[in-house]
């Protein structure tokens, strides 16, 4: 059952695969998404309100604002776990944005039943045959720097090697669009700079679209092309990162960037949705 549920909060799609080619190739680089009009209600409470974004293909995005202003709640409707109260969500050239799409928790949600190995392979389909499931899912290992854990069990992990682990799960199948909600939140410091330096290590080798919510604006300035602040249920900044990569921490156009969007959300008065 709960193998069940955690592929279905992936929604993973159907990824076709033999011995001779593994997976989509990297060259398929990411996936244009197009919100217009975008509102979400539960119950009486509005929590994105008409609201217009375009990401370009390949994009790295950031979205930042206080707790409950509706990071996550976009980010799962960009995904299509979510169903919108009205408007639109276009990812590619299909209204299906899950099928491309992988999404990273801030837990990691591996099978404590299942050795690392299995775990990655659970974010493959499982008609792919079982030799090239081995294969893809040892290469996204590799890619994380985990390949010499293949064997061993989730309970013997630390939590920043679990994380690696469900990064690798999110990206075996080559996605074009990975959505990460907080997925650093709860690793120590140490832990999560190496973390950002991996996932934009692989981000920019394989240029799919990133969408990253975090509380973190240090970690938002860091890795993403842009920045959106929502607020009220709109999006209240739009902010380019025009930074050069690899970027240096303690960089003053990173650290004054920062301050803006830290200022932004102090002198804002009002209450998070």
């Amino acid at each position: 059952m709960f193998a069940q549920a955690l592929q279905r909060q992936a929604d993973l799609p159907a990824v076709s695969g033999s011995r001779g080619q593994i997976g989509r190739p990297p060259a398929a680089g990411g996936l244009p998404i197009t919100v217009r009009s975008l509102e979400k209600s539960f119950g009486p409470k509005r929590v994105l309100a008409g609201l217009d974004l375009h990401i370009p293909a390949g994009q790295f995005v950031a979205i930042v604002g206080k707790s409950g202003c509706g990071k996550s709640t976009l980010l799962r409707l960009l995904v299509d776990l979510d169903a919108p109260t009205a408007g639109t969500v276009r990812v590619g050239e299909e209204n299906a944005p899950a099928r491309a799409a992988r999404l990273m928790f801030q837990e990691p949600r591996l099978l404590p039943w299942g050795r690392v190995l299995a775990n990655v392979e659970v974010g493959l389909d499982p008609s792919i045959p079982a030799a090239t499931r081995r294969e893809m899912a040892v290469s996204a290992l590799k890619a994380v720097g985990l390949a010499d854990r293949a064997r061993e069990w989730p309970s013997v992990l630390s939590g920043g090697q679990k994380q690696r682990v469900a990064l690798a799960r999110a990206l075996v199948s080559q996605p074009r669009f990975l959505a990460l909600d907080e997925p650093l939140g709860a690793l120590d410091a140490l832990t999560r700079i190496e973390m950002q330096g991996l996932i934009e290590s692989i981000w920019s080798r394989e240029r799919f679209t990133a969408v990253l919510v975090t509380h973190d604006v240090g970690e938002a300035v860091a890795l993403a092309d842009r920045i959106l602040v929502i607020d009220g249920g709109r999006i209240a900044l739009d902010l380019p990162v025009e930074v050069p990569r690899p970027r240096r921490r303690g960089d003053p156009t990173l650290a004054a960037l920062e301050g803006r969007i830290i200022e932004h959300l102090f002198n804002d008065q009002g209450v998070g949705i």
